[in-house]
């Protein structure tokens, strides 16, 4: 049982954890932040949390767990202005998609207290964002994959891995790198992607004509690309890197099936497209135990 949340983000992410920690049991007090002073208000009419914070600081005075639910490019920022109030005793997580640039950023601006800092990122979220869509389930029976560093203290860390499981999570451990390197792979790319497919077809002379043709597989396929802009450009930015090296990757197997499909090599090309099927059949997102 946590005394007080410092929860500064209160939007779909942030939100979620409040409702989810209270449901649970797990908190007394939700004390929230917003950027925006009309989203803490709505946060407080909601129920999300109990007390509206003036500052980011305050937000964190007297919590014994805070949550950074912020945009990855405003991390440093937020660390920098709670610094003062970030104890030993503190657990303090963010929900970023992206974790080496934000622990860069906390030892930055952490400096001695890093170590109540554990990097956190949950498979989760919505393509709509914001306090109203702060749902209490966002957070059941999905992974967070928990990026300790040598500084981190065990006894934060295992608070955290308390917390999530509290929560209905599977968490995974792994290194920032591992972790940056594998999410441009499943999640930064085909967002990336996502993003690029409806600017190709919208951007077409009868791109309107196209997409009132669109069934199920186009809608599925570019589910992700209604994703915030704003937090998806953050992140895309965030973890450059590692996305483009993936996005070479994914030409280089984009260009050989068009050499298939210009060449007429009909059994190349149906080799190709089955290796692509067996292996999304026999995929599950729940195929990953904790280790």
């Amino acid at each position: 049982m946590f005394e007080q949340l410092g929860l500064i983000g209160c939007g779909l992410m942030g939100g979620s954890f409040a409702l989810a920690l209270k449901r649970a049991g797990l908190v007394k007090r939700v004390v929230g932040y917003s950027k925006s002073p009309s989203t803490t208000e709505r946060a407080r009419l909601m129920g999300v949390i109990d007390v509206e914070a003036p500052s980011a600081l305050l937000a964190v005075s007297g919590a014994d767990i805070v949550l950074i639910a912020v945009p990855v490019a405003a991390t440093e920022s937020t660390f920098k202005a709670i610094k003062h109030l970030v104890t030993a005793n503190m657990l303090v997580m963010d929900v970023g998609s992206t974790k080496r640039e934000v622990i860069d950023a906390g030892r930055r601006a952490l400096r001695e207290q890093i170590g109540s800092f554990v990097p956190a990122h949950p498979i989760t979220g919505k393509e709509v964002s914001g306090v109203d869509n702060a749902d209490p389930d966002l957070y059941t029976g999905r992974q967070v994959i928990l990026t300790p560093i040598e500084r981190t203290l065990t006894v934060q860390l295992q608070k955290a891995v308390d917390v999530w499981t509290a929560l209905g999570c599977r968490v995974v451990k792994m290194a920032p790198e591992q972790h940056d390197a594998a999410f441009a792979a499943v999640s930064h790319l085909p967002h990336l992607i996502a993003f690029a497919m409806m600017n190709a077809v919208s951007g077409q002379p009868q791109g309107k004509d196209y997409l009132s043709l669109a069934g199920p597989g186009f809608r599925d396929f570019t589910r992700i690309a209604a994703s915030d802009p704003k937090i998806w450009r953050d992140i895309l930015i965030s973890n450059r890197e590692e996305l483009l090296a993936q996005s070479k990757i994914f030409q280089r197997n984009l260009h050989a099936l068009e050499l298939m499909i210009s060449s007429g090599n009909t059994e190349a090309l149906e080799g190709l497209l089955e290796q692509a099927s067996i292996t999304r059949g026999s995929w599950s997102m729940t195929s990953r135990h904790n280790p």
